[in-house]
């Protein structure tokens, strides 16, 4: 173990002790992979290779907008840009159902 990873060890155990992880969003729930296992597993590893190299699919990239804007609308008050909000989240959906669409039938 080098250097770096020892400190961010030793931190990390030092937030965990001061319960500095216990209230993040998610803590204590099962990880829904059903979203990762329902990619066929060429496509999971292609994705793997390209994240790796710095690029992301653009299916990526509107599945988390879709993710982004979703959590946007859970905390706006405002119905006017709850509105709005919905309608760039129904278009980023219409895009990502094309894009499979289209991979469907090649």
């Amino acid at each position: 173990m080098g250097v770096f990873d020892y400190i961010a060890e030793r931190k990390i155990r030092e937030a965990i002790n001061k319960g500095e992880f216990d209230h993040l969003e998610g803590f204590g729930k099962p990880v829904d992979n059903s979203e990762y296992f329902s990619v066929p597993a060429e496509d999971r590893i292609a994705f793997h290779i390209l994240k790796n190299s710095g690029v992301v699919p653009e299916e990526i990239e509107i599945r988390k907008s879709i993710y982004l804007v979703s959590q946007e609308i859970k905390r706006t008050g405002d119905p006017d840009e709850v509105s709005v909000l919905q309608m760039k989240k129904q278009m980023l959906e219409d895009r990502l159902f094309i894009l499979a669409e289209n991979k469907r039938n090649r």
